[in-house]
């Protein structure tokens, strides 16, 4: 059974988006190693006037997304169980760890909130994962969506092509990844680095390794704190054997 991805949205009409383009889409329409459904959550309001939507309690500006509403919607999905998350800024950030974990499963549920939110009762009622792609407040979770289906997708063997193409990006093993060139050799008076030209391996491999900390290190300092946490801690377990 392929990795199917699941969104309950009040737009469905935004997606697959660029999940239908490229490798991924490729991967999904032509080669059937993953599938996307949408559920319009509209469906499910009782409302005769289809409204999805109330008053925050306690009062304040904005509409929260009902509690029966969601949950209709969750409990009509079919087949195994899989992760369900609801794309929040006040989430858990995303990480590689993460979406290596879910991409193991069958796959994943994810519900897209809008205006101010979706009632905490069903989150917590039914499980799901409060997850944020970043520090910034989007009008809804579908872009956000796109972000961890496709950074799920990208992992599932044949997707990409080349597995060995994954090994060094950054996330990977702590670190951010190495800067890229390509021909032509010089372009607006830049060259590419001459060590890269010099057909050593392993003078290549020792200068995209200095160029991965020296970015982390730069860019990322807390992903740089953590990778030499763990350095030290693997140095001290092999003292101690």
């Amino acid at each position: 059974m392929p990795f199917t991805a699941t969104v309950l949205t009040m737009f469905p009409e935004a997606f697959p988006g660029p999940l239908g383009v490229s490798l991924i889409g490729t991967a999904w329409r032509e080669k059937g190693l993953w599938s996307l459904d949408t559920v319009d959550i509209r469906g499910f309001s009782t409302d005769t006037r289809g409204f999805l939507d109330d008053t925050p309690a306690g009062g304040g500006p904005g509409a929260v997304l009902k509690a029966d509403v969601v949950a209709r919607a969750v409990d009509s999905l079919p087949g195994p169980k899989r992760p369900l998350l609801y794309m929040s800024a006040r989430g858990r950030p995303l990480t590689q760890a993460r979406v290596k974990e879910w991409a193991k499963a069958d796959g994943i549920v994810v519900l897209c909130g809008r205006f101010e939110g979706v009632d905490q009762r069903v989150l917590d009622a039914r499980g799901f994962e409060e997850v944020s792609v970043g520090d910034a407040v989007l009008a809804g979770g579908e872009a956000a969506a796109m972000v961890v289906i496709e950074a799920c997708v990208r992992l599932i063997p044949g997707v990409l092509g080349a597995a060995d193409s994954l090994s060094s990006e950054s996330f990977e093993d702590g670190l951010l990844e190495h800067p890229q060139y390509t021909r032509p050799r010089t372009f607006e008076g830049l060259e590419i680095p001459e060590v890269l030209l010099s057909g050593d391996h392993k003078k290549v491999a020792q200068w995209r390794e200095a160029q991965r900390e020296k970015t982390t290190r730069e860019r990322r300092p807390d992903l740089w704190e953590a990778h030499l946490a763990n350095s030290q801690a693997k140095s001290a377990k092999l003292e101690e054997k």
